[in-house]
């Protein structure tokens, strides 16, 4: 019998490719109506069928890529050349599912295969000493996938939280995932320490360190002692605390009496932390001391040579700078602004916590005090004082003091602290000679110690954090902190308020601007990457 005639209005078919009707719509594989024989398909001369062929399944998936992805519609990742730091190949790497991503190089073809275990492991230790020491979750995740990737486990995903990580390698996509995670339960501040792991991650992305060797040099990280003691700590205390007097106003005297509070607030914070103490209560005691000489010397400042006229609310604000959380507060926006909500949340709360623990040793030796009689003054925040060279120099020694603190290495220190001067020169220019905007001035001073301190990361292959945290040191919102608490202390809630809100406006400040002046420095000095496609971005845009 011949075939039926088409209907009316039929015709050869259309070229439009989203046609529904097209014969790219009938998918590959066996086909359940034609008994689990191949696929059949509608030929577009005549409507005759016949079984289909490798050409012709390649063709329907040409045209279902042509229908469904439009050229301008779904950005590709475009990979940086193999010579590119680790940090931006593994950051372009981690944004590619698990199963796009290129195979590992560099492990001949006689290595034996690596136990997955074992690398995963390496893998979570690495990360934890990362995470604890501070560094941002995106940098975490990015080692953590170069490390694997290293020892040839390429569907690797990591994942990253502020008090676990966890990483799941899938063999392949027939065989059952393995899944391990590490809970991340001390946290310290030893960036001599976060060098070491960012060396050994680098020498392990370049295929130069053997599994073995990594566990060695692992192991004897953990073990090396702290470049610095606590005696040399407690006296940069003392350090960072005077230079900070200096910076609102502090004279000889006031400088000595703050750097003595910060210092016996820094012992009495190592004794609670010695009895087992949160950080909350240590951050209160360590508080008390700052606020307590700031009263005795406005209450005796008659008996004190030298001491008469000069501004009592410089020690406490000294006292201020050596415990606002500066490095929390980065990490937590840093976290915030590359999409790891929960871990920047996380950090935010900490900050919290600890700003509240600060508040309350500060606010119950100012209603002591007001009650023994002292005048503090809350229109002390209006005063000026103008010494620039007085100020660099006090500003880049509360830098020094700073990275001191953070344990940073000894070849860090100089660079570090050019960097905390540059920082304040540029604030002191825009705020105080030109007359601008306190907090764009230190949002713009912000952006450059984050740009440098990129530039300076970049040339030795460690963590910014080093070069960036101490270096915002002049720029934290101590006197805005002190005036406001002062001011609630005194009933004047809405002068309070106001110096509360500009305190919170000028850590944001800081923050996003080092993370802005990171990003440009990154921007910069990217490996160009072969022409065509879009990058996509690391993050959704909201829809």
């Amino acid at each position: 019998m011949p075939p039926a005639p088409a209907a009316a209005g039929t015709g050869p078919r259309s070229a439009d490719p989203l046609s529904t009707h097209d014969s790219a719509a009938i998918p590959d594989g066996p086909d359940p109506r034609n008994g689990g024989g191949p696929a059949r398909r509608n030929d577009s001369a005549g409507g005759a069928v016949g079984p289909a062929g490798p050409g012709d399944r390649d063709a329907a998936r040409e045209r279902m890529r042509s229908a469904f992805t439009p050229p301008e519609g779904i950005p590709l990742v475009v990979l940086p050349p193999e010579d590119a730091r680790w940090q931006d190949r593994m950051r372009a790497m981690i944004r590619l599912p698990a199963t796009e991503r290129p195979a590992p190089a560099g492990r001949g073809e006689g290595t034996p295969a690596l136990s997955a275990p074992r690398v995963l492991d390496l893998t979570l230790r690495i990360g934890d000493l990362l995470l604890s020491g501070g560094e941002g979750a995106e940098d975490v995740e990015a080692a953590m996938l170069g490390v694997a990737y290293a020892y040839g486990l390429a569907r690797v995903e990591p994942n990253v939280t502020f008090t676990l990580l966890g990483i799941s390698y899938q063999p392949s996509l027939t065989e059952p995932p393995l899944t391990m995670s590490r809970t991340v339960r001390r946290r310290g501040t030893d960036y001599t320490r976060l060098a070491a792991v960012f060396q050994l991650v680098d020498s392990i992305t370049e295929h130069e360190t053997t599994l073995e060797d990594a566990y060695r040099r692992l192991a004897d990280i953990r073990r090396n002692r702290h470049p610095y003691n606590s005696w040399v700590l407690t006296g940069a205390a003392g350090l960072l605390a005077g230079g900070a007097s200096t910076l609102v106003g502090g004279n000889p005297v006031i400088f000595l009496a703050a750097a003595l509070a910060a210092m016996l607030g820094d012992r009495l914070a190592w004794l609670c932390a010695g009895r087992g103490l949160p950080e909350f209560y240590q951050f209160a005691v360590a508080a008390m001391p700052a606020a307590a000489m700031g009263v005795l010397i406005d209450r005796y400042a008659h008996w004190i040579p030298g001491a008469t006229g000069v501004q009592s609310s410089a020690v406490i604000t000294g006292g201020l700078f050596a415990l606002l959380p500066g490095r929390a507060l980065v990490a937590a926006v840093q976290d915030g602004l590359t999409g790891f909500y929960i871990t920047a949340s996380a950090r935010l709360l900490e900050v919290v916590y600890l700003i509240v623990g600060i508040v309350i040793g500060v606010t119950l030796i100012l209603y002591a005090g007001l009650a023994l009689g002292a005048q503090l003054n809350p229109d002390q925040a209006l005063r000026t004082y103008d010494h620039p060279w007085v100020q660099l120099l006090a500003s880049m020694a509360l830098t020094l003091a700073f990275a001191v603190l953070l344990q940073c290495e000894r070849a860090v220190l100089p660079l570090a602290t050019l960097n905390g001067g540059v920082a304040w020169t540029v604030y002191g220019v825009l705020h105080q000679q030109a007359h601008g905007n306190q907090v764009a001035s230190t949002a713009a001073a912000a952006g450059l110690v984050g740009l440098f301190g990129q530039l300076m990361a970049r040339y030795r292959y460690v963590s910014v954090l080093p070069y960036v945290t101490a270096a915002i040191g002049p720029l934290l919102p101590g006197s805005a902190v002190y005036f406001g608490l002062l001011a609630l202390t005194q009933h004047h809630t809405s002068q309070g308020a106001t110096q509360l809100t500009k305190a919170a406006a000028l850590a944001m400040a800081i923050a996003i601007g080092v993370n802005l002046g990171n990003e440009v420095a990154r921007l910069a000095l990217r490996a160009p990457g072969p022409p065509g496609p879009r990058r996509a971005a690391k993050r959704t845009r909201g829809f």
